[in-house]
């Protein structure tokens, strides 16, 4: 660079610096300023599900590693409810560092204001404490749909087995295959809703659950065919007939922009009711989620059990400009870095076998193929082509 130029261009981080000694979750991601020349990027600007619906794992791969003490955490949403930005939390980003950009690219006034979408397909970032975490493009966005539709209404994207659908039904099963991905490959499922009376997101869960049926535990994938020239087809059907074992995700729902009055007690006790009663015969319920007893103590608001998904549940208010004025209950930096530091100790459900995270990828990627090959999915494409909702 020639002497004299203007400033240098802010950096991306991309990964998080080397950790800081073991304590607090504070401690955990403290950072220094001597720190902050060690943000440098170690993954390159390539999502792992790109926007064209294809899995990258070439690239990605060199920037995982044969450990196997790893938590992913995915989140899934419609548009502008806030998922980057709580991922960035989790990642440790400080927004205060001058001329560091966010991990994860946070919607701006000019991108809501033109009712455009940051995410595409699903991006990954790695924290040095091997926080997994993957963002995913909005569900239930008329700006996706918008940029995957031709001029006569098909989708430009195949999203299912390579059949040719209308783009409105393409982009309804983008979503289900994105949340059934995420319930099959992630420990921990974040379902961001905006506003405490929309329950869109419950609904989609409800149909992820339904729909994931045959998706198998990643762990359990058998590594001999990896590498091999067997067919995808023959593949999946192996993988199919071999594993019965599923594995889901714990889900975390969380109800993003409320007002004051949406977090009085009461009202907080009724929305966990409602969790509880509507996935009451859900498979959520099936696993054991949350905390250890002991942390059962200190968690006033995700403190999960295992007798429901009724405390898998958090609340996070509107930010104001001046978050230092008074709440009556807690502000929304509080209570985000609260969310925060329960996700990240919570005792999830794990795999049923350790596996490492290279072997975590390559089961994701064919896991995927599964998914976009699901014939219950398939199924559900069938009948809501027959529903006459959308469009031939």
């Amino acid at each position: 660079m020639a002497s004299g130029s203007s400033a240098a261009a802010p950096k991306i981080l991309l990964a998080k610096p080397a950790s800081v000694p073991a304590g607090s979750s504070v401690a955990k991601f403290a950072r220094s300023e001597d720190e902050s020349v060690l943000l440098r990027s170690r993954l390159p600007p390539v999502n792992l599900l790109s926007d064209s619906w294809d899995f990258h794992t070439d690239r990605i791969l060199p920037f995982l590693t044969d450990n196997t003490d790893f938590t992913v955490i995915g989140v899934i949403g419609p548009p502008g409810v806030g998922k980057s930005t709580i991922l960035n939390e989790l990642y440790g980003f400080d927004g205060s560092s001058p001329g560091m950009l966010p991990p994860f690219v946070t919607q701006l006034e000019e991108t809501r204001a033109m009712a455009r979408h940051c995410t595409m397909g699903i991006e990954l970032r790695i924290s040095t404490e091997r926080l997994i975490l993957l963002d995913t493009q909005p569900i239930f966005s008329p700006s996706v749909l918008a940029e995957m539709m031709r001029p006569d209404g098909s989708s430009a994207i195949s999203v299912l087995n390579g059949e040719s659908l209308s783009a409105d039904l393409a982009h309804e099963l983008m979503g289900i295959q994105l949340g059934v991905f995420l319930a099959s490959i992630c420990h921990v499922l974040l379902v961001i809703s905006e506003d405490v009376h929309d329950i869109n997101m419950w609904h989609f869960m409800l149909t992820v659950d339904l729909l994931k049926h045959g998706i198998p535990d990643p762990s359990l994938l058998s590594p001999h065919n990896q590498g091999s020239n067997l067919g995808p087809d023959k593949e999946n059907k192996d993988n199919f007939l071999e594993n019965k074992e599923e594995f889901l995700a714990t889900p975390v729902f969380v109800h993003t922009k409320l007002r004051e009055s949406d977090l009085h007690p009461q009202k907080i006790t009724q929305l966990k009711t409602a969790l509880s009663q509507y996935f009451s015969s859900s498979s959520f319920c099936g696993f054991k989620y949350g905390s250890t007893a002991k942390e059962e103590s200190s968690h006033s608001q995700l403190n999960t059990n295992n007798t429901g998904i009724s405390q898998n549940l958090f609340l996070l208010p509107f930010k104001v400009q001046d978050d230092s004025q008074r709440a009556q209950y807690q502000s929304y930096t509080s209570m985000l870095g609260q969310l925060c530091d329960q996700i990240l100790s919570m005792n999830c459900h794990s795999f049923t076998k350790s596996i490492s995270e290279r072997d975590w990828l390559k089961n994701s990627a064919r896991i995927w193929e599964m998914v976009k090959k699901s014939p219950v999915i398939a199924e559900y494409s069938r009948t809501l082509q027959g529903s006459g909702q959308f469009r031939r």
